[in-house]
């Protein structure tokens, strides 16, 4: 185990670098120049040359790079261009918020998706399996705005039984916290439910039809026993790959479930940052969600091992 996870350390050092080259050259291709922004509507030529110099603008853009990255080395991401604060800090700010959503959205996709999955592959071509694929189809089409919507219409509007936006740390109450979360969870958890519901099905359908299945059934083994113990560990690697991919895009592209409800998350600082051309915050912001890749990446190659202890060697 020690040694798989050294091995895919090292295959990450690689990665990470070239992801880092490739974020530093593609923003030097936005349009606009972030320094006139920031010298105001006057735009002194000796606050710009200041600024220029203040962010190393006028070194070559190979030693601009090896600035940035060996600043990154030692966790420093540099200054906002726009707010002036610490990249890191901005970061450490809103990236709790945006985990904690995707988590409680995984929890979500993953008790409907998964179970829905399992059902409808065990009731092949019946009515279970066409009105789970149904309903599996329509989550995935609905797009998030229009459902977070709804369910603020219904929830928050009509019932007022959760709050319609805005958002309170865990620190501060764990209830309101929760209660701030559910709908933006509910409404990310459905989307991720219905493509876990039909790659679970798909798993499954296919290991209900081996060979060491039938044996077990013959046997005379419990028709649970043999699903849940048999199948379903065996159909979960396809299932995990994806799971962990899905948590990967929520980390940076919840963007419009936190616009909906107003979150202060990741997903809305990374799009500001596009728009504002804070280079700082773009090159931050990306390099922690490739880090985050590779790590969901590692997380899933442990996993395959534990549930199937015949890929160890």
């Amino acid at each position: 185990m020690v040694e798989l996870i050294c091995k895919r350390l090292l295959l990450a050092i690689p990665t990470l670098l070239l992801v880092s080259i490739m974020v530093f050259s593609l923003q030097k291709l936005l349009p606009g120049d972030p320094v006139l922004a920031m010298a105001g509507e006057e735009r002194d030529p000796a606050v710009i040359a200041q600024l220029r110099d203040e962010y190393h603008l006028n070194d070559p853009i190979p030693a601009q790079y090896f600035h940035w990255i060996s600043n990154a080395l030692r966790g420093d991401l540099g200054m906002s261009l726009r707010t002036k604060e610490p990249v890191t800090q901005l970061i450490a700010s809103k990236l709790p918020v945006t985990l904690e959503l995707s988590l409680l959205a995984m929890i979500f996709a993953l008790l409907i998706g998964i179970s829905m999955g399992i059902i409808a592959a065990v009731r092949k071509d019946s009515w279970v399996d066409h009105t789970t694929n149904f309903v599996a189809l329509s989550g995935i089409s609905v797009p998030h705005f229009w459902l977070g919507i709804l369910l603020i219409l219904l929830f928050s509007v009509h019932l007022q039984w959760l709050p319609a936006s805005g958002y309170v740390p865990l620190s501060e109450s764990i209830p309101q916290n929760i209660k701030t979360l559910l709908l933006p969870a509910l409404v990310l958890g459905t989307g991720l439910a219905a493509t876990l519901m039909r790659h679970t099905r798909a798993a499954m359908i296919a290991v209900l039809k081996a060979d060491y299945i039938r044996t077990a059934r013959a046997k005379g083994l419990l028709p649970k026993r043999v699903i849940l113990k048999h199948a379903f560990r065996n159909a979960l690697v396809p299932v995990i790959t994806l799971t962990t991919l899905l948590f990967g895009e929520l980390l940076g592209g919840a963007v419009l479930t936190e616009q909906v409800f107003t979150l202060p998350g990741f997903g809305k600082m990374i799009v500001d940052s596009v728009f504002n051309r804070d280079y700082a915050v773009v090159q931050g912001v990306v390099l922690v969600v490739a880090i985050g890749f590779l790590l969901l990446n590692l997380l899933a190659d442990v996993l395959y091992v534990l549930i199937n202890p015949k890929m160890r060697g």
